[in-house]
């Protein structure tokens, strides 16, 4: 048993967003206030959209950009099958239905060459992930939007800074993006969420529905929530701002140096980076024989490297889906599914603990060969 643990995420919270929190906590406005307002403002420019709108959750902020885009009982968006749970249930909270595709099996992410033949009448949008911080391949979506007249609504939640090419972040690209500020993540609120968009009515229906569907104080007009983020973790967040592209760059270092260490290893599957793009290595994922993945994880456990499996059970096949009716077998979903495991490229890494990581993985690839 390996004596240092080596974590697959490790938040980075130092003195400026200590200092950040104590001046709010003195100013007295803590919850949605000046510094949420200034927040949406900062983050919204740093993503290139005009508008910026907080909540307190990226899973919040997903289902308030579907009920923006007036999702509701009988429509269909179309997702991958191959993401966090959220991503899906954000579409059922509105009585809609998600409708699952397969996926790249390079990138992961929503394949578009699957997209046109799931359109039916009821569809009324795509929502792509942008996956563990690299973006979908967003201008053959967006063509089959456009031509369909169906809303584009990004799951970024892992992809800060990411982008589609030189000039296009994520979440300035569809109508709205969709982000998450979980401690995990390559920048946090502590808990919060971001939904970015160019389109001023739906940002403002956003705001609408992020605080209890009022725009005017004891005003309601549609039935809301109470998704709002407080000026603490809106603190926080200005703070880390200013670091993500530190951070993402270290982690981009530390999976290039991953990857030039674990290339050539037989049995191990090394990210795919798209040309032109951005990936932020929110995870760093390899793809190990299935029949001994189970053994990959134990090995990780026993040499001290903390790892993850990002994500083993497609959403289609999650107990709620299949209660609700879903019976699909995507078959590149399966296979990425069933062979993936995420291992550490936060940006505290030191050289010697990447070096480590490499030496357990060339063991682990001889070991399971």
């Amino acid at each position: 048993m390996a004596n240092k643990q080596i974590s697959i995420a490790k938040p980075i919270i130092e003195d400026e967003e200590i200092n950040a929190v104590i001046d709010v906590m003195k100013s007295g406005m803590i919850a949605q206030g000046p510094k949420v307002a200034e927040f949406e403002q900062e983050f919204a420019e740093y993503v290139g959209a005009k508008y910026g709108v907080a909540t307190n959750s990226g899973t919040a902020a997903l289902h308030v950009a579907m009920l923006s885009a007036g999702l509701g009982d009988g429509d269909e968006v179309i997702t991958t099958p191959f993401t966090f749970v959220a991503t899906g249930n954000s579409v059922l909270y509105t009585g809609a239905k998600p409708v699952f595709v397969d996926i790249n099996p390079e990138t992961y992410t929503l394949d578009p060459e699957k997209i046109e033949e799931a359109i039916t009448d009821k569809t009324k949008a795509i929502l792509p992930v942008q996956l563990f911080g690299q973006s979908a391949d967003m201008d053959p979506i967006m063509k089959i939007a456009k031509d369909y007249d169906l809303f584009v609504i990004e799951d970024a939640a892992q992809a800060h800074g990411a982008t589609y090419t030189d000039t296009q972040k994520v979440g300035s690209i569809g109508d709205m993006g969709c982000f998450s500020f979980y401690p995990t993540k390559n920048m946090t609120t502590s808990e919060g969420g971001m939904i970015t968009t160019n389109n001023e009515d739906l940002a403002e229906k956003a705001r609408i529905y992020r605080a209890h569907g009022s725009s005017v104080k004891y005003k309601h007009d549609v039935i809301g929530y109470n998704f709002r983020m407080t000026d603490i973790g809106a603190a926080i967040g200005i703070e880390q701002l200013k670091k993500i592209d530190s951070f993402n760059e270290k982690r981009i270092s530390n999976a290039a140096y991953l990857t030039e260490g674990l290339k050539d290893l037989k049995g191990v599957i090394t990210p795919t980076v798209r040309d032109g793009s951005k990936h932020v290595f929110h995870q760093y994922t390899i793809r190990v024989n299935p029949e001994k993945r189970d053994q990959w994880v134990e090995f990780f456990t026993e040499n001290g490297i903390g790892s993850g499996i990002h994500y083993p059970i497609p959403l289609y096949k999650q107990p709620l889906y299949e209660k609700l009716g879903y019976n699909q077998n995507e078959p590149i979903t399966e296979e990425i599914a069933s062979s993936v495991i995420s291992i550490p490229v936060h940006p505290s890494l030191t050289t010697e603990d990447l070096d480590t990581i490499i030496k357990v993985v060339s063991e682990g690839s001889d070991k399971f060969e």
